[in-house]
C-alpha cells in the first residue's frame, strides 16, 4: 500500500462527506488530532438533506446496503450501530414494474425471491436466481475480502487469480465479459435481465459496458438485505459525525476551505476562505478537489462525466397502494433509452424510472397526511456551458413535467394534480456542486461511471484521497471503505 511518509500527527479533512467522517472515526481511533473542515451546515456530502415546507428529501443515496460495514465503521471507535441508528429493513427491496403490467418483487431472503421468480417468470428461471445470487454473493464477498486487505492502487490490484482462489477467477472471467453478458448466461427472461443488470445504469454505466464485478455493487442488492435508516438517510451522516465528535474529532461547519499551503511536494497547510491558516501534517479530500492525473476521469475522457442524472422531489398528497419504497419502472425499451443518453446526449424518450416513495418507510419526513416521492432517471452530463444552460433555461420543468406524465400513464394516477411542492435537480446542478477546487482541480459530473483514482496523488506526498470518486468505488458501502483505506495510508495499519 502507498502510505504517507513523515509526521501523521495532525491531519485535517476537507468534507463531512461519508468518506471523510469515516475516515475521521479511523484516524481518531488511532489516536491523531482531526479536523474536518465542512463548507455548508450539516454533515453528509452528496449524502445531504433538502428541507422545503415541512418535507424532508434526502439528496443523495435512497438505502443502506451491507450494513456490516457501517457497523464496522462505528465499531473503530468502539460504538455500536443500534446506539447510533435505527435501521428499518426493506421488505421487498425494490419492486419492478414493467410494460406488460407484471410486478416482480426483490426480496432479501433467497428461498422467497426465488418463489417470487417462480411466480413471475417461472422455474427455469427461479433456478437461474439461486445459480445467480450464489454468484453475485461470491463476488461481493471476496471483492470486500480483498479490499479489507489492502487498498488497491490499480484495477490489477484487483485481478490476481493466484491469491485469490477461485472466486475471483470467477469475477475476473466475468469482468472480461461484461456485466450484461455475465446475467445473459444465467437468465433468459427479458424482465430478469434488465432486473439484475439495472444497478449498473444506476451508477451511471451502462449495462452493456459495465463489467460483471457490478454484480458485487450493492445499489439495491438483488440478493442481501436493504435497510432505510429512520429519520431518513440524513440519520447516517448525522450519526457518524456524532461519534466522531464524541471521540475527540472536530467539525467546523460553514468553513470552507479555499486553498492548500505547499512546500517541497508537501501540504503544510489548508487556507480557508476567511483567511484563517489551519497547520496540517495530512490532508484528506475528495477527488473532485484535487487536480491530478490519476485522480478519478469519468470514461468519456477527462473532465467528462458519461452519465448524470435528473432528479424529481416531489411532495404530494396523493398515496399509492401499489407500489413499494423503491420502484423501478421499465418501458418497452432498454437499449433505446441508453442510446438516447450515452450515444445521443439527450434526456431518455421511454424512460427507465426509480420512484423512491420513503414516507412509506417513515411517515415522519412529510407533514401528515403528505407523501414524498422521488423520481431518478439517468440523464446526459451538462458537459459544456451550452448543455447547462438548456437546463437552466426551461428543459428542466419540461422534463419533470415529461416524467410526471410518464408515470401516470404508467399508474402514477393523477400524481401531477396532488403535488404541494416540486423541486428539479438536472445535469447542471451536479456539474457545479459548489465546492470549489482547491488546486485548479476539474469538477466532474456526478453521477458518472468512470475509472476511480488511487488513493493518494502523484505530486503530493501527505494528500490522500477518499470518497465516492476513488477506489473502490461508488455506493455507501465502497465509500466508508474508502474511508478506512484513507486512514490506513496515514497510520500504516493494514486496512
Amino acid at each position: 500500500m502507498q502510505g504517507v511518509r513523515g509526521r501523521t500527527d495532525r491531519i485535517v479533512i476537507i468534507g463531512a462527506g461519508l468518506g471523510g467522517l469515516a475516515c475521521a472515526l479511523h484516524l481518531a481511533a488511532a489516536g491523531r488530532q482531526v479536523v474536518i473542515l465542512e463548507s455548508t451546515g450539516r454533515p453528509g456530502g452528496l449524502a445531504g438533506r433538502l428541507s422545503i415546507g415541512g418535507f424532508e428529501f434526502d439528496t443523495g443515496p435512497s438505502a443502506v446496503a451491507a450494513p456490516e460495514v457501517l457497523a464496522e465503521t462505528f465499531g473503530a471507535v468502539g460504538e455500536e450501530l443500534r446506539d447510533w441508528l435505527d435501521l428499518i429493513p426493506l421488505d421487498p427491496t425494490v419492486r419492478a414494474h414493467f410494460p406488460d403490467g407484471s410486478t416482480l418483487d426483490v426480496i432479501p431472503d433467497r428461498d422467497r425471491m426465488a418463489d417470487e421468480v417462480r411466480r413471475v417468470c417461472g422455474p427455469r428461471e427461479a433456478r437461474a436466481y439461486l445459480n445467480y445470487a450464489a454468484y453475485a454473493e461470491n463476488v461481493w464477498h471476496t471483492l470486500r475480502r480483498r479490499l479489507r486487505d489492502r487498498s488497491p492502487n490499480s484495477p490489477a490490484d484487483l485481478l490476481r487469480p493466484a491469491l485469490l482462489g477461485e472466486a475471483l477467477r470467477l469475477a475476473a472471467g466475468g469482468m472480461r465479459h461484461g456485466l450484461e453478458h455475465r446475467i445473459a448466461q444465467f437468465f433468459t427472461d427479458p424482465r430478469c435481465r434488465r432486473l439484475f443488470a439495472v444497478q449498473s445504469l444506476l451508477a451511471g454505466v451502462a449495462p452493456h459496458q459495465a463489467p460483471a464485478l457490478f454484480t458485487a455493487l450493492p445499489f439495491l442488492d438483488p440478493c442481501g438485505k436493504v435497510f432505510f435508516p429512520r429519520g431518513g438517510m440524513h440519520a447516517m451522516p448525522a450519526a457518524l459525525a456524532g461519534a466522531a465528535q464524541k471521540h475527540g474529532v472536530t467539525i467546523r461547519y460553514d468553513t470552507a476551505a479555499a486553498r492548500l499551503e505547499t512546500y517541497a511536494g508537501r501540504a503544510r497547510a489548508v487556507h480557508t476562505v476567511e483567511g484563517e491558516r489551519i497547520p496540517a501534517d495530512v490532508v484528506v479530500l475528495p477527488p473532485v478537489l484535487a487536480d491530478d492525473d490519476r485522480s478519478p476521469a469519468p470514461a468519456g475522457g477527462p473532465g467528462r462525466a458519461t452519465t448524470s442524472c435528473v432528479l424529481v422531489h416531489l411532495g404530494s398528497r396523493q398515496k399509492y397502494g401499489r407500489i413499494a419504497h423503491h420502484n423501478l419502472h421499465f418501458g418497452r425499451g432498454w437499449r433505446e433509452p441508453l442510446a438516447d443518453v450515452q450515444r445521443h446526449r439527450r434526456p431518455m424518450r421511454d424512460p427507465v424510472l426509480l420512484v423512491a416513495n420513503p414516507t412509506r418507510t417513515d411517515p415522519q419526513l412529510a407533514p401528515a397526511d403528505r407523501e414524498i416521492y422521488q423520481i431518478m432517471v439517468p440523464a446526459p452530463p451538462a458537459s459544456d456551458a451550452t448543455a447547462a444552460a438548456r437546463w437552466r433555461t426551461g428543459l428542466a420543468q419540461r422534463y419533470a413535467g415529461e416524467l410526471i406524465a410518464t408515470l401516470e400513464a404508467r399508474g402514477y394516477l393523477d400524481l401531477g394534480q396532488h403535488i404541494d411542492l416540486a423541486h428539479v435537480v438536472t445535469p447542471a446542478d451536479w456539474a457545479a456542486p459548489g465546492h470549489r477546487p482547491l488546486r485548479g482541480g476539474r469538477p466532474h459530473g456526478h453521477p458518472s461511471g468512470g475509472r476511480r483514482g488511487s488513493g493518494q496523488p502523484a505530486e503530493s506526498s501527505n494528500i490522500v484521497l477518499v470518497g465516492s470518486g476513488t477506489r473502490p468505488g461508488v455506493g455507501v458501502p465502497m465509500v466508508l471503505m474508502s474511508g478506512r483505506h484513507a486512514a490506513a495510508r496515514i497510520t500504516g495499519a493494514r486496512p
